[in-house]
């Protein structure tokens, strides 16, 4: 599902900005429907009067944001988001005076790669969670495999699409991907050797739930309407948020 999700997204061509929208949708759906949920769940204690998991969401969110603003990639100007790109493939096409292009952002694709290498961290802890999960019953395992595996599509998907809008190359991003792939199987067979505790668990996802988000509002969702600010492409967004209520809601 991983590599179908990845595949998807390097054929999207010119419709780019729709499957960018829905992607983003998709991150908004897994942090609200799943990230932040089972965060709370595994680390709800408090710290003054706040979850621990809460107060990692927003290190999270305000770790990705200090990382951009050093290196400035976000100057605050709302025309940053009018470029357009004569409607050139993304690999092909520029933006006018505002350091971006068709396939990405220049000069920052190491942001992309962290970013990419996050999610394949968050696929490693999928795989974790489906053998813990087995640990503690058949049918308990079935529920979460079954949910890892619906929405390693929507992972395989954004590690492409965000490998690529950094300005990475194709085999880059392919090679990203491939390793997203594997890695569901590679957290599933740690738990053959150890098992991770649910706070330290919690504490992650809450932390991991805050970088995508910010990843999902900050960048994604201004490059998917920059060239072409419609309401297909918002549909699409909000038709990404319903896909994850529906997987999420199935699978539990």
């Amino acid at each position: 599902m991983t590599l179908i999700g990845g595949w998807v997204a390097q054929r999207t061509g010119d419709r780019r900005h729709l499957v960018l929208g829905f992607a983003a949708g998709l991150m908004l759906g897994v942090v609200a429907f799943d990230l932040l949920p089972e965060a709370l769940h595994q680390a709800p204690e408090e710290v003054h009067g706040v979850p621990q998991a809460l107060l990692m969401f927003a290190a999270g969110f305000l770790a990705i944001h200090i990382v951009e603003r050093a290196v400035a990639i976000h100057r605050g100007h709302e025309a940053e988001y009018a470029a357009h790109t004569h409607g050139q493939r993304p690999a092909q096409g520029h933006a006018h005076g505002h350091g971006r292009t068709g396939s990405g952002i220049n000069g920052h694709q190491g942001v992309g790669l962290t970013a990419a290498l996050a999610l394949v961290g968050h696929s490693v802890m999928d795989g974790f969670a489906i053998g813990a999960a087995f640990q503690a019953g058949t049918t308990v395992g079935t529920v979460v495999a079954i949910a890892v595996v619906a929405h390693d599509f929507a992972d395989g998907f954004n590690t492409y699409t965000i490998t690529r809008l950094y300005g990475n190359n194709k085999r880059r991003a392919l090679t990203l991907l491939a390793a997203d792939a594997l890695a569901p199987v590679t957290g599933a067979a740690i738990t053959l050797l150890f098992t991770i505790s649910g706070h330290v668990l919690g504490l992650y996802l809450g932390f991991f739930a805050g970088f995508l988000l910010y990843l999902a509002t900050s960048d994604i969702l201004p490059e998917a309407h920059s060239p072409h600010p419609s309401r297909t492409t918002l549909l699409c967004t909000l038709g990404g948020v319903g896909f994850m209520w529906l997987v999420i809601g199935f699978a539990g």
